[in-house]
């Protein structure tokens, strides 16, 4: 398997997916039209070096995935078939997508690593011009970047009240009725209760319908990943056959991050940080430690899922799984028509023709711009994690 470097996040009704500096969120109207927005991003750690150093990246990364993955979720939003404003979505810049995926897949046997026929485009004309631009400027007015910063803002703080003040308040519960004062056997505990409640808000939020949408289309996402990456030319048939599971997924980023910081708050504990009486002052320096370890839990956690990532490792693999098992809860095997949004995402931001074929599908340039049949055919928007 050789890895691609483009990630990606399920959205409402839609799959959006980064490559580098450049991120595209494709999503399916109600009357089955793909729209697919293309934008530009940069780290903060172009500008300042130090940013982008293993173990301080990781932090950063999930800062700003979270920004562009909110973005990602407003857009698609305005395209959920709610019966209401149906003008301003008509007025939406979109990309007309061939009947369905039947012909194709009809059409399209699973073909063998490089050297299979070439696949019809998934889309057959594309959109240009100021009118594109004009309507990606109007859609974009969703939500300010104040809007998006307090969103975040409130995101981190909830995570963070309920998957580690919760879990430090439980334990330091736990500690004063029973008088048990062990610092590995706090972390474990600890540990064992965030991931507890990790595992349950991810059960729960499942059972809602439109959240199982969600995780259909996060399917799409690593299914389209997987295809190319193994090798397969992106067409319906190819994506349908391919593992909904990642090791690159924010899933098992997160899982351990749980692990992880079982191991790094075991060490602190066991330095006396507070010699007090008072159980409250114990639980806010517990606490506040928790909060001042976590970029470093995070960054720990990044540079490990780079590495799963590219590599087949027995040990790293053996790592990896309980991840890829807890994506049973978060991915689902999606229809062709999400297929089809995943695919349309892709090929807005990475030549999967050039990987194929040795390249890093990096280069969009050429064939896509002049209305070739790859990325340009999904509907650029002309901008262009």
């Amino acid at each position: 398997m050789k890895n691609s470097g483009i990630g990606g996040q399920a959205v409402m009704e839609g799959v959006m997916m980064r490559n580098k500096n450049r991120y595209a969120v494709a999503c399916r109207k109600p009357d089955g039209e793909i729209v697919v927005d293309v934008k530009e991003t940069h780290s903060i750690g172009e500008k300042y070096k130090f940013l982008a150093w293993p173990f301080l990246r990781g932090a950063v990364n999930l800062i700003e995935s979270m920004v562009i993955g909110i973005k990602a979720l407003t857009y698609s939003a305005d395209f959920i078939d709610d019966g209401t404003d149906d003008k301003k979505k008509a007025d939406a810049k979109s990309t007309p997508v061939a009947e369905h995926a039947q012909a194709m897949t009809d059409a399209e046997p699973k073909a063998e690593p490089a050297q299979a026929a070439e696949p019809e485009p998934i889309a057959e004309s594309v959109q240009r011009g100021e009118s594109r631009q004009a309507a990606g400027a109007k859609q974009e007015m969703v939500m300010t970047p104040g809007a998006i910063a307090l969103t975040v803002v409130l995101s981190l703080a909830l995570t963070i009240a309920l998957f580690f003040f919760l879990p430090v308040f439980i334990t330091g519960l736990i500690e004063s009725i029973t008088g048990w004062d062990s610092p590995v056997a706090t972390s474990v505990i600890e540990g064992i209760l965030r991931m507890a409640i990790f595992i349950t808000y991810v059960a729960a939020i499942s059972l809602m319908p439109d959240i199982k949408r969600v995780y259909r289309y996060h399917g799409a996402e690593h299914k389209s990943i997987n295809c190319i990456e193994h090798g397969f030319p992106l067409t319906v048939e190819n994506v349908r056959n391919s593992s909904k599971e990642h090791k690159r997924c924010g899933t098992s980023f997160l899982l351990l991050v749980m692990v992880i910081s079982i191991l790094v708050f075991s060490v602190v504990n066991c330095f006396p940080l507070y010699e007090g009486d008072s159980a409250a002052i114990k639980l806010l320096v517990r606490f506040g430690t928790r909060l001042l370890l976590l970029p470093l839990v995070a960054g720990i956690s990044y540079e490990f899922l780079r590495l799963a990532g590219r590599s087949d490792n027995k040990i790293v693999n053996a790592i990896s799984r309980p991840g890829l098992w807890m994506q049973a809860l978060t991915t689902k095997e999606p229809d062709d028509a999400m297929i089809e949004c995943a695919i349309a995402s892709v090929e807005a931001v990475f030549d999967w023709k050039a990987f194929l074929n040795g390249d890093n599908g990096n280069d969009l340039s050429g064939s896509t711009e002049t209305g070739g049949d790859s990325a340009g055919q999904c509907g650029r928007s002309g901008c262009g994690l």
